[in-house]
C-alpha cells in the first residue's frame, strides 16, 4: 500500500460530485457524515466542494487538488453510465491512461457470479453486459483500490485522494476503512474544544473587538460569533475553539469582556 503524502499542514477535504446535488434533487449526506466520522477521531474538516459531472469540471477540481498535500475524499461519478465521469477526469487531471484493476476485475466477476447464483442471469464475463460491469473497476494507472464491504466494487485511491461512490451504503464504510487504515497517523494529533455562550443587549458590532484582540492574545483559539435572526429573544452564540487551556482562558476573557461593554449571560426578565 502507498504511504499518503503527510506533513504538519495536512489537512481533510472533501469533494461532491453530481448534478443531482446542484440541483436539489438529492440533498447531500456524505459531509456530516464524514465531520462526524472525523471527529471520533480528533480530526476536522478543512473543506468541502460541490462540483457537476462535467468531466472538464471534475478534471480542473482534482488538478488543483492533486497539486496540494491534503487527504482528499470525493464522493460520486465512479460508476459506468454516461454521467459517471470521475474515473476519467482523474485520468486526465494526472496524465495517465486508464488501465483495468486486475484485483478490481477479480471483484467484480465475483460479485456478478454471486448475482447472477442469487437472481439469475449470466457469470460469463465475456458478455456485453458484463464487459460493462467491468468498466468500474478501469482506474487511473498506478491506483490502488479500496475495498467495499457492502457489494465488493472498490473504490479507488491515488496521490493522496480517494474516490467514492454517491450511495451512503457503500461510501461511508470506505471512508472509515480509508481513515484508519490510510490516515491513523493524524488520529487525535492535538486536543481541541469547543466552548460557546448566549450573549444578550450586546450587538455584534460592540463585541466585534474583543474577539479580535482574543485572537490576538490567544493565537491558537479561534473566535466564533452568530447572532439570532428569528423569532425570540435577540442574541449572539459568542464561543471560542482550541487548545484546552488556551480555549478556557479565552472563554473566560469573552465572558467578561460581554458583561463589561454592557450585555449580559442571562436572557432578560
Amino acid at each position: 500500500m502507498t504511504s499518503p503524502v503527510s506533513g504538519p499542514m495536512q489537512q481533510v477535504r472533501l469533494i461532491i460530485v453530481g448534478d443531482e446535488i446542484l440541483s436539489g434533487r438529492r440533498q447531500d449526506k456524505h459531509m456530516p457524515k464524514l465531520i462526524e466520522l472525523l471527529s471520533q477521531r480528533g480530526m476536522q474538516l478543512a473543506g468541502a466542494e460541490f462540483i457537476s459531472d462535467d468531466r472538464d469540471v471534475i478534471a480542473s477540481t482534482l488538478a488543483r487538488s492533486f497539486a496540494g498535500p491534503d487527504a482528499v475524499f470525493c464522493c460520486g461519478g465512479i460508476g459506468a453510465t454516461p454521467d459517471d465521469q470521475t474515473r476519467q477526469a482523474a485520468a486526465q487531471a494526472l496524465g495517465l491512461p486508464l488501465r483495468l484493476h486486475p484485483e478490481a476485475e477479480r471483484l467484480i466477476a465475483e460479485r456478478t457470479a454471486d448475482t447472477a447464483r442469487r437472481s439469475g442471469g449470466s457469470a460469463d464475463m465475456s458478455t456485453p453486459e458484463n464487459q460493462q460491469r467491468l468498466q468500474m473497476g478501469v482506474f487511473p494507472e498506478g491506483a490502488e483500490i479500496v475495498p467495499n464491504p457492502y457489494n465488493k466494487i472498490p473504490g479507488f485511491y491515488i496521490s493522496n485522494h480517494t474516490f467514492m461512490p454517491g450511495f451512503p451504503v457503500i461510501a461511508w464504510p470506505m471512508m472509515e476503512w480509508t481513515l484508519d487504515t490510510r490516515y491513523k497517523h493524524l488520529h487525535h494529533l492535538t486536543t481541541r474544544v469547543e466552548h460557546s455562550f448566549l450573549a444578550f443587549n450586546v450587538p455584534e458590532s460592540r463585541i466585534t473587538p474583543a474577539l479580535e484582540h482574543l485572537e490576538q492574545q490567544w493565537p491558537g483559539v479561534k473566535a466564533f460569533s452568530l447572532p439570532s435572526m428569528g423569532s425570540g429573544r435577540p442574541h449572539i452564540d459568542l464561543g471560542v475553539k482550541g487548545e484546552p487551556e488556551a480555549a478556557a482562558q479565552a472563554l473566560a476573557y469573552l465572558r467578561a469582556e460581554v458583561e463589561r461593554v454592557g450585555g449580559s449571560l442571562t436572557p432578560p426578565e
